[in-house]
C-alpha cells in the first residue's frame, strides 16, 4: 500500500467557522461532526478536522491545496466577493496579487483563525518559471 496523507487535525477558534469557512470556499461539504472534531473531506480523501482550541494561542499553520485552473477561478472568485485579502507569496506582502510560479497561479490568505491557506494550480518544481 503506498503511503497517502488521511487526515490531520487543525486548531481554531471555533471549529464551525473554521471548517464553514474554508467549506464556502472551496465548494466542499463539513461532516458530521465526530467527538470534539468537525471534518471537512479534500476530493482526494484527505480529512481536515476541526477542533475548537478553547485555552492558550493558535499556532499557525499552512495548509496547500491543489486545485483546476477552474477551481482556482472560481475559489479566487469567492475571495474576491467576500473581501478576503490575498497575496501571492507566503511572507504577505503584496495585496490582493496572485503569482504565476511553476506555469501556474496560486495565491495564499488566511483563514479566521490565523492559518495561512494556499491554494496553487501546478505542484511545486512541475515548471521551469518562478516568479514570485
Amino acid at each position: 500500500m503506498p503511503i497517502e496523507l488521511n487526515h490531520t487535525i487543525v486548531s481554531s477558534r471555533s471549529r464551525e467557522e473554521g471548517a464553514t469557512f474554508l467549506a464556502e470556499l472551496f465548494d466542499l461539504k463539513v461532516g458530521d461532526p465526530w467527538g470534539p472534531f468537525l471534518p471537512i473531506t479534500t476530493d482526494n480523501g484527505v480529512t481536515l478536522d476541526y477542533v475548537t482550541q478553547a485555552d492558550g494561542d493558535i499556532t499557525t499553520q499552512h495548509y496547500a491545496f491543489l486545485v483546476s485552473e477552474q477551481e482556482f477561478d472560481e475559489i479566487w472568485g469567492r475571495i474576491q466577493a467576500r473581501g478576503i485579502t490575498y497575496y501571492p507569496e507566503p511572507f504577505m506582502h503584496r495585496e490582493n496579487e496572485i503569482n504565476h510560479n511553476d506555469g501556474g497561479r496560486g495565491l495564499y490568505f488566511l483563514d479566521p483563525s490565523g492559518h495561512g491557506m494556499e491554494i496553487i494550480t501546478r505542484p511545486y518544481g512541475s515548471g521551469d518559471q518562478y516568479d514570485d
